[in-house]
């Protein structure tokens, strides 16, 4: 077991540093320049002394490779992910005050999620074609073809016509005063979980309904065990491997998700920090930010894996 998870860090390096370089590209590839932005805000004429000046004052005078090597040295000797080119400020810094902020929300939707889907899909598996079987999957289905950006738009909207209500958008952090923080952050929570909720439930249901039809099921079933015992003894354990791999898939839906919700509830986490970030060209915040949640998608990839030695002990006996 420890040499599996040796082999798997290792193999984390070259994914990341293949990343890093993508988004480093892709980011500089985008329309439009930070410099011209820059001047254009500032009121500064475009003059040319005064674009190099700039250019070289943001270190972009030199070349693109040249940049990424000095961009990944820094971090790997440093720590250091860089220095936003609008405020000055560390990139570091500036994360570290935005991420336990999607790291709540992603927190809370996962728990939505799986809080919601996993009852579903064993109760629609247990009483397959019947009412309640119908109804759970026509709900699964409703949830996969409602887009969470539509969801919370309506959230938003509807209650504060209705009934003149609207989620509070002055952010208060969870140690300062609990329950305002959960004001705030349960509703997008429920959003997106709900979102990511429809396909886990199909997956519960179907592996459910697979685990059940075999002959070890069927073998306690004739010895007269309940269905409850059959169900959180043997099925269960072996119908939830598929899912738990198909849980650690949507970590980059979570996180992606976050970015609009974020938006729409004014919640200052990681996704207001890119978006803002890529609309002013802040190139470091942007490369920042991938690289933290590249990092936590294959963290909690790692982390889904090693979860299978307690499902499956055929896993943790290797």
């Amino acid at each position: 077991m420890h040499a599996y998870i040796a082999r798997r860090l290792l193999s984390l390096l070259p994914t990341l540093v293949i990343a890093s370089l993508i988004v480093f590209i892709s980011i500089r590839l985008i329309p439009g320049d930070v410099v011209d932005l820059m001047l254009s805000n500032n009121d500064i004429s475009a003059e040319p002394k005064s674009r190099e000046q700039l250019i070289a004052a943001l270190g972009l005078d030199q070349p693109m490779w040249k940049q990424y090597l000095l961009w990944l040295r820094a971090i790997v000797f440093h720590g250091d992910l860089g220095t936003s080119l609008w405020q000055g400020t560390s990139v570091a810094e500036q994360i570290g005050h935005r991420l336990p902020v999607t790291m709540e929300l992603g927190l809370i939707a996962l728990v939505v999620s799986l809080s919601m889907a996993l009852p579903i899909g064993i109760y629609s598996a247990m009483r397959q074609d019947t009412a309640g079987d119908y109804a759970a999957r026509s709900f699964s289905i409703l949830l996969l073809a409602v887009p969470s950006f539509w969801l919370g738009t309506m959230v938003v909207v509807f209650p504060s016509i209705w009934w003149g209500w609207s989620p509070p958008i002055d952010y208060v952090g969870f140690f300062a005063d609990p329950w305002k923080n959960l004001q705030q952050m349960l509703v997008p929570g429920i959003v997106l979980g709900t979102s990511l909720s429809a396909i886990t439930m199909r997956m519960t249901r179907t592996m459910m309904l697979e685990v059940l039809r075999q002959d070890y099921i069927r073998t306690a079933q004739a010895k007269g065990l309940g269905e409850r015992v059959i169900v959180l003894r043997h099925a269960l354990r072996n119908a939830l491997i598929p899912v738990v791999t198909l849980i650690g898939l949507q970590a980059p839906l979570l996180l992606g998700g976050a970015v609009i919700i974020e938006q729409i509830f004014v919640i200052p986490g990681m996704g207001m920090l890119l978006l803002e970030a890529v609309s002013q060209r802040d190139y470091p915040i942007v490369t920042g930010v991938f690289l933290i949640v590249g990092v936590a998608v294959l963290v909690i990839n790692l982390l889904v894996d090693l979860s299978y030695g307690l499902l499956d002990p055929k896993v943790r006996n290797r």
